[in-house]
């Protein structure tokens, strides 16, 4: 599939019921990484049962770390990048290609899925699509999808970011991050599966409080870069 050393990480979190056909879709050509986060079902042991690495966190620690502990794991292994995907079946393993294709055409240093808002739930398609607007806004950068968790990493990002988030906003640091080191962002039409059985544990009040928080760090953030830049150039 690739001429790089590409890992596919899959973070988990009970998700034995779903997570085998994820892992077979790549298990014959890229290697595969599954980080258990504290799962109390059997997703360890399907996950071993199929012949990947697997690494497990004794609790739940949330995605963010989940996603850390397999990045830390890439790095020390010499991978030029690492593909990210759910272990829940919503993403398609056949976009897989995409990714890499886009990455190997130099095309960023974290190539990120872009889903079609119309396909999805109401209520997600509002959330994504003002989220979006706020923070290209407080940006000042175009993005087009803040939040698919179906990417690719370069090993420059990894070595370059440091990312401490650990729920869903972890993507959207990553996205802020990468602005703020000037690396280059690219995207790939993918497609997203709903109707998997899973339950939602996006609260509506909560997490959007926390985004719109994020949101203003980020635009302080840009702000202290541009001004620290400027400084650079007086």
């Amino acid at each position: 599939m690739s001429a790089s050393k590409i890992l596919v990480l899959i973070p988990a979190w009970n998700e034995a019921s779903r997570i085998r056909p994820v892992i077979e879709a790549f298990h014959d050509s890229l290697a595969v990484l599954v980080v258990d986060d504290g799962s109390s079902d059997d997703t360890v042991e399907v996950a071993r049962g199929v012949g990947v690495d697997v690494v497990v966190h004794p609790q739940n620690r949330g995605k963010g770390v989940a996603l850390s502990t397999g990045f830390a794991w890439a790095l020390g292994r010499d991978y030029d990048a690492v593909l990210t995907l759910d272990a829940d079946g919503q993403h398609d393993p056949e976009d897989a290609p995409k990714f890499i294709e886009a990455y190997e055409r130099g095309e960023g240093d974290l190539i990120i899925g872009r889903r079609d808002f119309r396909k999805m739930p109401l209520y997600r398609a509002f959330a994504n699509g003002v989220g979006t607007w706020m923070l290209s806004k407080a940006l000042g950068v175009k993005i087009i999808d803040n939040q698919c968790g179906y990417r690719l990493y370069s090993r420059k990002l990894l070595e370059t970011v440091d990312l401490e988030r650990t729920g869903f906003e972890f993507e959207v640091e990553v996205v802020v991050e990468a602005v703020a080191a000037s690396l280059k962002i690219g995207w790939v039409e993918v497609r997203t599966i709903y109707g998997v059985g899973k339950k939602s544990y996006f609260h509506p009040f909560h997490d959007s409080v926390k985004f719109i928080n994020m949101v203003w760090v980020a635009h302080k953030r840009v702000q202290e870069l541009k001004k620290h830049n400027q400084t650079l150039n007086d």
